[in-house]
């Protein structure tokens, strides 16, 4: 079959296919709105009209080049066309598509993408863009099967139930609890900030077990428990010490505890201490007594094993310029006496 003859035989059956088409879209009347069908089909009529154009073109080429007596190669011809012909009405799709785009018609951009294209990952992404996001969710989860994203549009059109059952199916938990607090539901969405905290502290991560407590839930007394079970059981234990102190108000108070639980600390976890009480020593000056004093108790208790340690004295006498040379007189002697 020569080009002319197959673009003659295309012709045909485009405008066959034209017909049933328009067929199809009156036939949604049914079902539909007038308008939204009216819109259907005069997006149709304009695309339909763009690819006859673009047939009579390529008609009026061939019959140019049988006029002039050119030939082309033996073989391929009508590949060529057929190729050459769809990369043009694809052109012509993704001109249209831009079109609408800088119209800011996001669902008639997305019509062209999904519809015409075939391309369902840029028409849902356009169908977010636009913030039609139940159209983008129905896409994103039919078409594409992403979960994900499906979820994500839900909850930006406030459809949390639809949001939740797709996070729950993801295993997001904290996301769940987030969705039911937005609706209002405390007991439900304290019961999965609830999961959310027993995962991390069964993996060790008091901190941020402490923080579901706190912030999310809004129970400060729980989250003081998990922190100071982190430092009792060596999970994460100066972190959890120093967030335990920092979530304590009221310099009072925070000095009564500091006292407390040192008298509760075990020999091998003093060192940690200390480290914690250079931190509290900075915050008020009503802390930096106790916390020297505990201090001085900490280094004269380990200096025999770890003489390293009286460089920490520094930390708590800031403004003694001969802190220094008292700690360099002592090292020089400790070597002195290590030599002899």
């Amino acid at each position: 079959m020569n080009n002319q003859k197959f673009i003659n035989k295309f012709i045909a059956a485009f405008f066959l296919l034209v017909v049933i088409k328009i067929i199809g879209i009156l036939a949604q009347l049914f079902h539909k709105s007038f308008w939204s069908v009216v819109g259907t089909l005069v997006l149709f009529i304009i695309i339909a009209i763009i690819f006859f154009i673009v047939l009579l073109r390529l008609e009026d080429k061939e019959k140019e080049k049988k006029w002039s007596g050119r030939k082309g190669k033996p073989g391929g011809g009508s590949s060529y066309v057929e190729s050459s012909l769809f990369d043009r009405i694809r052109n012509r799709y993704e001109e249209l598509a831009q079109k609408y785009m800088d119209e800011k018609d996001y669902r008639k951009a997305a019509k062209v993408y999904i519809n015409l294209l075939r391309d369902h990952y840029r028409g849902a992404r356009v169908l977010k863009e636009g913030g039609l996001y139940n159209e983008a969710a129905v896409i994103y989860l039919k078409k594409l099967s992403n979960k994900s994203e499906a979820a994500y549009c839900y909850e930006q059109a406030r459809q949390y139930r639809k949001a939740i059952d797709l996070y729950k199916e993801l295993g997001q938990k904290e996301k769940i609890g987030d969705l039911y607090r937005q609706m209002d539901d405390v007991k439900n969405a304290n019961t999965y900030y609830r999961m959310v905290a027993d995962d991390y502290v069964g993996n060790g991560q008091m901190v941020k077990g402490s923080l579901i407590y706190r912030k999310k839930m809004e129970m400060p007394g729980e989250a003081q428990k998990i922190l100071l079970q982190g430092w009792e059981d060596g999970h994460d234990a100066f972190n959890c010490l120093n967030n335990y102190f920092a979530n304590i108000s009221g310099t009072g108070a925070l000095r009564q505890q500091i006292m407390e639980l040192y008298e509760k600390t075990p020999s091998d976890k003093k060192v940690i201490y200390l480290e914690a009480m250079k931190h509290e020593f900075r915050k008020a000056p009503e802390l930096q007594s106790v916390t020297r004093n505990i201090a001085y108790e900490i280094i004269a208790e380990k200096v025999a094993t770890r003489s390293e340690i009286v460089n920490e004295l520094k930390h708590f006498n800031p403004e003694d310029e001969g802190i220094l040379k008292d700690i360099s007189r002592y090292k020089m002697g400790r070597n002195r006496m290590f030599r002899n």
